[in-house]
C-alpha cells in the first residue's frame, strides 16, 4: 500500500504504466451530487441555515418588527447559508472531477486531491474484504477493509473513506453511478487473485439488504 504524489500519468488515473501482467478492469469517478450531499453534508447544512432563518423570521414577527427588519432577520441566515452550501457544492464538484478510481487484476488505485493530487495504491493482498453500500439515489459506495497493520490516514484520504471509521479507516470508492458493476468486477478479481476460484468461474453476486429503520442505506459483502 502506498500514497504518492504524481506529476505525469501515462494512463489517466494511474501513477505509472501497468506491468505486462497487470490489466485495467474498470475505471470511474464519483458523482459530485452524492459526494457533496453525503461526504460534505451539504443538505444538513442547508437545513440548518433554513431552520435558523425561519427561527429568526418568527422571532422578528413575534416582536412586531417592521418589514425591513423582518427581511434582514431571515435574509442574512439565508444568504450566509446559500454561500456555505454553494462552497460545499463547488468543493464536491471539484473533488469528483479530480478523482479517478481504478480496479486492475492486482490492485485498487484511488487518485484524488484538488490542490495536492495523490494516488493511493491498494494491492489485493492487503485487502481483507470489501463491501457494497447502495443508497436510495441509485449511487453506491465500495468500502475496502484493510489489516490493522495497514492503516491509511483518515484526513489524508478523506472524503474517500467510510464515514465513522476513524481508528481503522476503510478506503472507499464513493458515489459511483455503476457501483454494482464495479463491485462484481472487484469481487471476481479478488477471488482470482486469492486463488479461490478461476476468474472465468467466479460469478459472485451482490446481495442487496433492505435498509433498517436506523440506516437508510444497505451494505452487503462483495468478497472476503
Amino acid at each position: 500500500m502506498s500514497a504518492v504524489e504524481y506529476d505525469y500519468e501515462p494512463i489517466p488515473g494511474l501513477p505509472g504504466a501497468l506491468p505486462a501482467d497487470e490489466v485495467l478492469l474498470w475505471q470511474g469517478s464519483p458523482k459530485w451530487q452524492p459526494l457533496a450531499r453525503r461526504a460534505l453534508r451539504a443538505l444538513p447544512v442547508a437545513i440548518y441555515f433554513g431552520a435558523l432563518a425561519l427561527w429568526q423570521g418568527c422571532s422578528a414577527l413575534a416582536s412586531q418588527h417592521a418589514g425591513r427588519t423582518l427581511l434582514q432577520a431571515a435574509g442574512i441566515p439565508l444568504l450566509l447559508g446559500a454561500s456555505v452550501v454553494g462552497l460545499l457544492v463547488l468543493i464536491g464538484w471539484a473533488a469528483a472531477r479530480a478523482t479517478v478510481y481504478s480496479i486492475t487484476n492486482q490492485r485498487v488505485v484511488i487518485r484524488h486531491g484538488i490542490a495536492l493530487p495523490m494516488s493511493l495504491n491498494l494491492p489485493f493482498k492487503q485487502i481483507q474484504s470489501a463491501a457494497l453500500c447502495m443508497h436510495r439515489d441509485g449511487s453506491g459506495d465500495i468500502s475496502l477493509v484493510l489489516p490493522k497493520a495497514q492503516r491509511v490516514g483518515y484526513l489524508l484520504t478523506w472524503p474517500h473513506v467510510r464515514p465513522g471509521h476513524y481508528v481503522q479507516p476503510q478506503p472507499t470508492l464513493r458515489g459511483l453511478a455503476d457501483a454494482p458493476l464495479a463491485a462484481q468486477l472487484l469481487a471476481r478479481a479478488l477471488l482470482d487473485a486469492s486463488g479461490a476460484a478461476p476468474l472465468a468461474a467466479a460469478t459472485p453476486t451482490v446481495v442487496r439488504v433492505e435498509p433498517s429503520a436506523a440506516a437508510k442505506s444497505s451494505r452487503a459483502p462483495v468478497a472476503a
